[in-house]
């Protein structure tokens, strides 16, 4: 087993025994205590909701001035070649 595999396998060991220590103060705490940390995950959970809104928003908003810069480059790319056909062939 390299280092890396030994290092992938810690963290691992580490994260089950974070969720089951998690889990096993979900399992005794009070009533109240489960209240706060359903409250807790709530709020996360509204929050990273409203971050990805808000990601989606600004990505929207972007390929929109992106999309809107290439079609007005391109009206102007066409105008300019039209004028120097025009030139050549007038």
């Amino acid at each position: 087993m390299n280092s890396s595999n030994k290092k992938t396998g810690l963290v691992a060991l580490l994260g089950l025994a974070g969720g089951l220590f998690a889990w096993y103060k979900y399992k005794t705490a009070t009533p109240e205590e489960k209240e706060k940390i359903k409250n807790k995950i709530s709020e996360a959970g509204t929050k990273l909701k409203e971050t990805y809104q808000d990601a989606e928003a600004r990505i929207k908003d972007t390929y929109t001035e992106v999309e809107d810069t290439v079609a007005d480059n391109y009206a102007k790319l066409k105008n300019n070649v039209k004028n120097e056909a025009d030139k050549i062939s007038g």
